[in-house]
């Protein structure tokens, strides 16, 4: 058996862990509204946060080589990046799941087994992670685009040219 047979098979314990860490790095508030079960529509952020986990920890099992960045963890990164997370925090999540996969297979590497392959999923997660902090500025250079164009729009000519020096 494989590493990626084995985290197959403890997928949904995974991600249900790593759901519960993702949640607990938002405040009391916001994890409280996220761990309600809802539709899509009721509860957006849960479901965009779900999904984006369970495509992410399928491809990661497939072994996938990421040449394209998975547009629903783009999708992950912009609620965190729109919700004012900073950097660090932002991409965090997904350094997370390493340390709940070797939780979940911890025997089987005191056992010496997945040394291999266990290094090579972590090297993945890690270039997703750094991957992700370009896409995390590349939203936040959005929303800093959007608030300069909003506050030139509400200016009077004059102070709008001042602005657009800045």
């Amino acid at each position: 058996m494989s590493l990626f047979d084995l985290i197959s098979r403890k997928k949904a314990t995974i991600l249900r862990r790593w759901f519960d860490a993702i949640v607990s790095t938002y405040s009391p508030e916001a994890s409280g509204f996220l761990r309600k079960e809802g539709s899509q529509f009721a509860n957006p952020v849960r479901h965009t946060i779900q999904k984006g986990m369970d495509i992410l920890l399928s491809e990661l099992v497939r072994d996938s080589d990421f040449s394209e960045f998975p547009p629903l963890l783009y999708d992950v990164i912009r609620i965190r990046a729109v919700q004012g997370f900073a950097p660090s925090q932002s991409i965090s999540f997904i350094l997370l799941l390493k340390g709940i996969v070797r939780e979940e297979i911890k025997s089987q590497i005191s056992k010496g087994q997945f040394d291999n392959e266990l290094l090579q999923l972590e090297s993945k997660i890690d270039n997703l992670a750094l991957r992700s902090f370009d896409a995390y500025m590349e939203c936040r250079e959005k929303i800093y685009g959007l608030k300069l164009n909003e506050l030139t729009r509400n200016k009077p000519p004059a102070e709008a040219a001042q602005k657009g020096r800045l």
